[in-house]
């Protein structure tokens, strides 16, 4: 099966996620989409980020049943911060049945290059680009293995509905109804 691995902090998942993961699964070669929840992205902070098994929860009751869809916590029991080439790397171990690409947005393109090991990733695995506004073009979109997808932009960001949220704002359209209730249920990123 082709897997398309979404990786990030998911500090909250919310509707923008699962529209270019349903996108990308409709409209591309990809059969089904992995939201890959990363305890520790190199690149970001940790001080605003929910606890690991409150993320990956979030994920689950924000696909709930889907098949186009799956959660995967694969990266809390490897090593910290978490590298994509790794990850990758144990997958591919793991799984030999199934062919795994990388789904990122454009603007993560400008720091591709920070990436551990991203010519290994680059000359390995396909990498399907969703559009974001500002990130239209890109050297690396002329690579062969860069798939450039004509997903809709989004623009909806989890630290815009962290922010939100603090300042006492209903988000519940921004994110599914489970995903909504247990923020509520739990209080998480009203300070």
């Amino acid at each position: 099966m082709k897997i398309g691995l979404f990786f990030g902090s998911f500090n909250p998942i919310h509707v923008g996620h699962l529209a270019i993961g349903n996108y990308i699964a409709q409209f591309t070669d990809i059969q089904q989409v992995w939201f890959v929840v990363s305890p520790q992205n190199p690149l970001k902070e940790k001080k605003t980020l929910l606890a690991d098994y409150h993320r990956l929860e979030l994920a689950y009751r924000a696909i709930g049943e889907s098949s186009l869809f799956k959660v995967s916590n694969i990266e809390f029991n490897m090593p910290k911060p978490s590298y994509t080439i790794d990850t990758l790397s144990y997958l591919v171990d793991k799984y030999p049945q199934h062919k795994f690409s990388v789904i990122i947005g454009s603007d993560s393109l400008e720091s591709f290059y920070k990436w551990k090991n991203f010519e290994t990733i680059l000359n390995l695995y396909r990498i399907y680009v969703y559009p974001r506004r500002g990130n239209e073009t890109h050297e690396l979109m002329h690579n062969i293995n860069v798939k450039i997808v004509n997903a809709p932009i989004i623009e909806i960001s989890s630290s815009f509905i962290r922010q939100a949220i603090k300042d006492g704002k209903d988000m519940q359209y921004f994110v599914t109804n489970e995903v909504w209730k247990y923020i509520c249920e739990m209080h998480f990123y009203e300070k």
